[in-house]
């Protein structure tokens, strides 16, 4: 039986789970087509504003891939290409273009193509137990290049290194430590930690977290902004949610935005 990626909102927060149980949410084929899909449905809808991504269930945000599958969808190069690139590449993609903040809420193991998953995220919100790695090298594969782009970009390249040569297992704390992670708290408050951190996203100007988002992926990319970009960076000042901010600051009162 294949895993699946479970779909529900609250108001304008929307969550995913990676949901495996029977593997510890480790993520099938199914399942990276599933999320990339779930994503793209995410990202056209206006009226959310947050979105949360976990596994079922206390044990693993995610186990990595679905070692069973290997035999069958990564037999060949143009097999493993088509795997690597047609399906867990286009999930991680979206996530990192996801237009609004993402929080990966985690308990448990997050390992493999859990934690390429939750590098890819915005904030990373961990129970004191979790724990974190990529132990492939015991398996005899290597990461797929282009999987390595969250990992690299988050932690730089002597901390993936050192989780990739060692294949050692992180506590919370070092991952912490290394840049992994955005917080931990104890196990049993992951969820309403998630919650009130995307709470406070949505309470925000959500034209201004995309922008958010926006910018710094284009500083990222290291080119000097250009005029017509840096002119770009003041759109805010025509919107109705730069008027309600001003508005509310003046009144003492708690904004409305609107998105508008």
């Amino acid at each position: 039986m294949n895993g699946e990626i479970l779909f529900s909102r609250e108001g304008a927060i929307a969550t995913l789970q990676l949901s495996n149980p029977d593997k510890l949410n480790a993520i099938d084929s199914a399942m990276w087509t599933a999320l990339r899909e779930a994503l793209d449905r995410v990202a056209a809808d206006a009226s959310l504003r947050c979105l949360i991504l976990r596994g079922a269930g206390d044990k693993a945000f995610a186990a990595g891939g679905d070692i069973e599958e290997f035999l069958t969808v990564r037999a060949t190069v143009d097999d493993a290409l088509h795997y690597h690139d047609e399906l867990v590449a286009t999930a991680l993609d979206a996530i990192r273009a996801c237009p609004i903040p993402t929080v990966a809420a985690i308990h448990g193991a997050c390992v493999g193509g859990g934690l390429e998953i939750a590098g890819c995220c915005d904030l990373r919100i961990a129970g004191a137990s979790s724990r974190f790695g990529a132990p492939i090298n015991r398996l005899g594969f290597s990461m797929y290049p282009g999987e390595m782009a969250g990992l690299l970009a988050l932690v730089g390249p002597a901390t993936l290194l050192e989780i990739l040569l060692e294949g050692r297992i992180l506590t919370a704390q070092e991952a912490l430590q290394k840049g992994l992670l955005t917080r931990i708290v104890d196990d049993e408050k992951v969820i309403d930690e998630a919650l009130a951190s995307a709470e406070r996203i949505a309470a925000g100007a959500p034209l201004v977290a995309r922008w958010h988002k926006q910018w710094v992926r284009r500083l990222m990319q290291g080119e000097p902004l250009t005029v017509a970009e840096k002119r770009d960076a003041f759109a805010f000042l025509d919107t109705a949610d730069y008027r309600e901010g001003l508005d509310a600051f003046f009144a003492k009162r708690k904004p409305q935005f609107t998105g508008r």
